[in-house]
Parts: structure tokens; sequence; C-alpha cells
């Protein structure tokens, strides 16, 4: 209790005196690291609501009457919603205290899931999402800084790797999870099940982040400056096409396994389950390999998911292929956003933090893109449609990541 209040009382000095004097601290208070472990179950809820509806489409569309591209629309309205917000956020908060502001986004989580479950028609779930993605964007846009506030520098990398363990674990399991839930409880019953654990993150954030006042030494909110330099753009437009490509094929996974593979409840969420772990395995494989090997395993990333797409076109009747290509798919798509992060660390060391919002708001529109477009081309010229077009995006993210190393080494 008394590390606690030491905390708080840091944090309501000088805003760089308080910085520095957590910093300097050789040990790292046990209430700031219960408010790290906060924050990653928030991510972790976060990144579970948002695609939890990939497994759901199904049965969200037959209820509220609508096709299972409109209803992929609910991943594409909360992307937009985040991006809007990741920009913004930085410059409406400015003079607000930090604690507030992140609890205020795990509220709106709430309060996204509590609609969600009791939609009664489609522009109540759009409305729902919407929210979702107002706290999606704003959590992490806001994750890093907070956290390097938290704990001393060399701590740092650890209490990002809490968070980022709290994405990987919610990737691995919303799917297969939301696809069981709702075969037991239904739809309704799956999305309110995130929302006792966003409370919980609600509640435990609120007792053990200390006052974070704003920092009078931030620089510029505009992330786009960034763009001006060459491989940050070059590198940007890779990060574009491989999300574009992979949510515009895994939006709509749930219907091409029931429709094209053939597969019952049980089988869908085990080849959910086999592809998250396949994920959870890709990304320790990645760790290694990005030392010396960054740019190779950059491009070579979306070069595999691309010819997965054209074999899921190919054999995906077969179930054993499809098992065997999904597995790959995990282990290269969830691998990706730690090759980016690594990329994003070494190009902007000197504005990370600006860096990171410009990179979340990048990934969102992609994903936002991803499935708005694939969601056409699924209702008006079939499954085959969509798998093509993120094929042709994942080559395009290739060429760029090759171009990327060009400029970088220039």
């Amino acid at each position: 209790m008394t590390q606690q209040t030491l905390t708080r009382s840091d944090f309501n000095k000088s805003d760089t005196e308080a910085v520095v004097a957590i910093r300097s601290t050789s040990a790292v208070p046990i209430a700031a690291w219960g408010a790290v472990i906060s924050m990653a179950l928030c991510v972790s809820v976060l990144i579970a609501s948002e695609f939890m509806p990939v497994s759901l489409l199904s049965p969200i569309a037959t209820e509220l009457g609508i096709t299972e591209g409109r209803a992929g629309q609910a991943i594409s309205i909360s992307g937009i919603f985040a991006v809007l917000t990741s920009i913004l956020v930085a410059g409406l908060t400015r003079r607000l205290d930090r604690r507030l502001v992140l609890a205020s986004f795990s509220l709106i989580l709430v309060i996204s899931g509590t609609i969600v479950t009791f939609a009664p028609n489609y522009l109540m779930l759009m409305i729902g999402r919407a929210l979702l993605g107002i706290a999606i964007g704003g959590f992490w846009s806001m994750s890093t800084s907070i956290v390097m506030r938290l704990v001393p520098e060399q701590s740092v990398p650890k209490g990002l790797a809490m968070l980022n363990a709290g994405n990987a674990i919610a990737a691995t399991i919303a799917a297969p999870l939301g696809s069981l839930l709702g075969g037991y409880i239904g739809w309704r019953g799956a999305f309110f099940a995130v929302v006792p654990l966003a409370l919980l993150a609600l509640a435990w954030q609120w007792i053990s982040l200390p006052s974070l006042p704003p920092l009078r030494n931030e620089g510029s909110s505009n992330v786009f400056r960034l763009l001006l330099r060459p491989p940050v753009a070059i590198g940007m437009a890779s990060i574009m096409l491989l999300f574009m490509g992979q949510f515009a094929l895994f939006t709509y996974l749930r219907p091409f396994l029931e429709t094209v593979t053939s597969v019952s409840i049980s089988t869908l969420s085990l080849l959910l389950l086999l592809m998250g772990l396949a994920g959870v395995a890709g990304t320790t494989i990645v760790g290694h390999l990005l030392h010396k090997r960054l740019f190779v395993v950059l491009a070579a990333i979306p070069l595999i998911m691309a010819f997965i797409a054209v074999g899921l076109i190919a054999f995906g009747s077969s179930t054993a292929t499809t098992a065997f290509l999904l597995t790959g798919w995990g282990l290269a798509s969830t691998a990706a956003p730690v090759g980016w992060g690594t990329w994003l660390s070494r190009t902007m060391a000197d504005d990370a933090e600006a860096g990171g919002g410009l990179q979340v708001a990048t990934i969102q529109l992609a994903i936002t893109l991803g499935a708005s477009i694939g969601g056409v081309l699924f209702d008006g010229y079939g499954w085959w449609t969509t798998f093509l077009f993120a094929a042709g995006l994942l080559v395009g993210s290739f060429l760029f990541a090759i171009a990327a190393r060009r400029s970088t080494r220039r």
C-alpha cells in the first residue's frame, strides 16, 4: 500500500520530475506492475471483441436478416473509428490526466459490449462496434507512452511484452472461442462473455494506475509528418497492403469453411484454434530471425500468405489440405506485427511514439478497407474473388517490403 502511495505522489509532482523519479527507482513498485497487467487484460478484451465477429458472421447475419457481407462490416466500422481516434486522441486529450483517459476508453469498451449484446437491429450493432473502434484506437495509441511512465526505463521492454502477450493470446482464442460459445449460448452470449472481463480491467486500472498528468514536453501530435521520410512511407504502404489482404480473407473465413470446405461447428472451432496455436508458434519463431534477417522476414510473410490464399481457392474443398494451409496462414500472419514492430523501432527510434500512432492508424484503416471491399466481392462475385483480391494485395505488400529494404540502405 505504501508503494502505491509513493507512486501516486511522484506523479503529482512536476511532469518531468515524476518520470525521472520513477525511472531512477531500482525496484519497480508492485502497484506499477499491477497497472501494466490491468492494461494487458484490457488489450486482450479489446482484441477479442474486435475479432469475435469473424467466427460469428453466419448466425449474426441470420438473426438480423442481413447478408454475411453486411455482417462483416461490423469489423469495418470499428476499424474506421479506431483510425480516427488514433489520429485525434493526442490532440483532444492533451490537457487531461492519462489515468482518466485510459479508464474512459475501458468504460467505452464495456458500453460497446453491452450494446452489441442487446442490439435489436443492424444499426444498433454498428453503433456498438463504432464505440469499440474508439476504445481500440484510443487505448492502443496511448498504451506505450503510459507503460514508459509506469516502470523504470530498463523495465519498459518487459512492460510492452506484457501488452503484446495479451494481444497474442486474444488473437489466438478469439475466433475459436467465439465459434464455440456461439454454438452453445448464441452469438449474443459470446459477445456478452467479454463484458465482465472489461469491467474487471476497468476496476483494476482505476485502483492500480497512478495519476498521470500530461507531460509538458510533448511533441507535435501530427503523425503524418513521418510520411515525409521515404523509408517510412514505403514501409507503411507495405503494412497497409499486408493487413488489407489478411483481413479481406480472414474476415470471411467462417462462411468459406462452412460452404466450401463444408465443416461442422466443432471442426470449424478446431481449425480456428489450430490456426491460432500456429500463430503463437510463428511469433516465437520469427523473434529469432529478426535480428539479422528483418527484411527477408518482412518480404517472405506476405508472399507465403499470397500462396496460401491461392491454395485455398484451388484446394478449399479438402478439409485436410485446408487445415494444412490455415496452419501456415496462422504461422505467417501472427508473426507479421512482430516483424513490422521491430522495423518501427529501428526506422523511427527517434520518434517511436508518433510512429506507433501512425502504424495503428495504418493497420486499422487497412483492416477496414480489406473487410469492406472483401465483403462487397464476397456478396457480389463469389467467395473466390475475395480470396484472389487478398492474394493480389499480399503480393503488393511483398514488393513494397523489398522496396523498403532498398530505401533503408540508401
